[in-house]
């Protein structure tokens, strides 16, 4: 018998409109479906994916509402079937899972208790507080308890979901943390950095990433003031849009008298370079020759224009303004760990560069965020295991 909350919650979907989905061919062979309720979890889940792949050789979907920028290419992506008896019957006819994990803390009932009645083993990581899917909130008495009893296992991303679930009566629940992340190490060339770092002789050097026009101003003036620490500071700028590379060059050169290099011309930055103006497209190499990045866009933009994992997988320490952008969950987890320096004038700005012109004191704000960047390896192998056992191939 359908318990109360589950045939409620049914009727209420059903109510809505709904159109046939359309997926690609099922291959052959043992397929794990993956559900990550939102971009952030999607990554983890990508990078998961690329495990079973890489290591088991199993199929693997992936269901998100957008697809994941670090998806593998031979890893499957769809939207998820709508929350619907019939939709999710339909999507379980032609993907047949062996497994299906689900992450984060939205709940889909639909979908697992008709996985839950074939029998289906299921898991959720990077748990947090249940709640249902956005627009589908409702009184359901004892729907998320009765789907949280579906799982083999939870796997609570940190202490306050840990709390939840627990009231949640959740089943298997262990406290595992966050999962790997697809990999921001970006490509270098290293016979140009071992050039260009010859060049640069040991100077100190800070790089600009993504800067827009709207923030130059505050870039030069902390330069300035960082020339005064180091009378051989070079600065990288990087504007957000290379096409006014050869206008910046001109107006900083011919009207404020820097020493400017453009790498877009095959110039080099000699012992008078003071600024270097350099694109997008080595930027893996900016970051390898930079022990300080300020992240353009997070002053005085329009929020941060990169991701700060990029440089801080390179060793980078890293200075950002108080608009974060589209990387505000990573610009609070690199807060809290004290793994950037957080600026919210161009005066504080100026003070942040000269702080972290003491080596030691870049050094360890560096390791600090590289730690963030690297972290969630144990949780992903935690979570691969489970589905080895749920599967029972361990």
């Amino acid at each position: 018998m359908t318990p109360l909350g589950l045939s409620l919650y049914h009727f209420a979907q059903r109510r809505g409109a709904g159109s046939a989905e359309i997926w690609p061919e099922r291959p052959s062979g043992r397929l794990i479906w993956l559900h990550a309720q939102g971009a952030e979890q999607a990554l983890a889940m990508a990078e998961l994916a690329r495990h079973l792949r890489q290591e088991d050789g199993h199929i693997v979907l992936l269901t998100a509402p957008e697809r994941p920028p670090g998806i593998p290419d031979d890893v499957l992506w769809a939207p998820p079937p709508a929350e619907r008896p019939e939709a999710v019957r339909a999507a379980m006819n032609h993907w047949r899972p062996d497994a299906l994990l689900f992450s984060g803390g939205e709940l889909r009932p639909a979908l697992v208790h008709e996985a839950a009645a074939r029998h289906l083993p299921m898991a959720l990581v990077e748990a947090r507080a249940p709640h249902l899917p956005s627009g589908r909130e409702g009184w359901y008495p004892g729907l998320l308890k009765s789907t949280l009893a579906q799982m083999q296992a939870v796997f609570a991303v940190d202490d306050a979901a840990l709390k939840a679930l627990r009231k949640a009566a959740a089943p298997g629940l262990v406290l595992t943390g966050r999962m790997e992340r697809p990999s921001q190490v970006l490509p270098g060339n290293e016979a140009e950095r071992e050039a260009l770092a010859a060049l640069m002789n040991t100077r100190p050097i800070w790089l600009a990433a993504s800067v827009p026009a709207s923030e130059e101003a505050a870039i030069i003036e902390a330069h300035r003031a960082g020339l005064r620490l180091a009378h051989r500071l070079l600065l990288i700028l990087m504007p957000d849009d290379p096409a006014r590379i050869p206008d910046l060059a001109a107006r900083l050169a011919e009207r404020e008298g820097w020493q400017v290099a453009q790498r877009p011309a095959d110039e080099e930055p000699d012992a008078e370079t003071e600024v270097f103006l350099v694109d997008s497209s080595e930027i893996g190499l900016w970051y390898r020759l930079s022990p300080i990045t300020f992240l353009g866009g997070s002053l005085a933009g329009e929020g941060c224009l990169r991701d700060p994992m990029e440089a801080a997988a390179l060793g980078s320490s890293l200075i950002h303004g108080p608009r974060p952008g589209a990387f505000g969950s990573v610009m609070g987890r690199l807060g809290a760990a004290r793994a950037a320096r957080s600026v919210g004038s161009p005066v504080d700005l100026a003070d942040a560069l000269a702080e972290l012109l003491s080596p030691d004191r870049a050094a360890k704000l560096a390791q600090a965020a590289w730690a963030i960047a690297s972290d969630g390896v144990e949780a992903t192998v935690r979570v691969h295991q489970l589905i080895r056992k749920m599967l029972g191939e361990d």
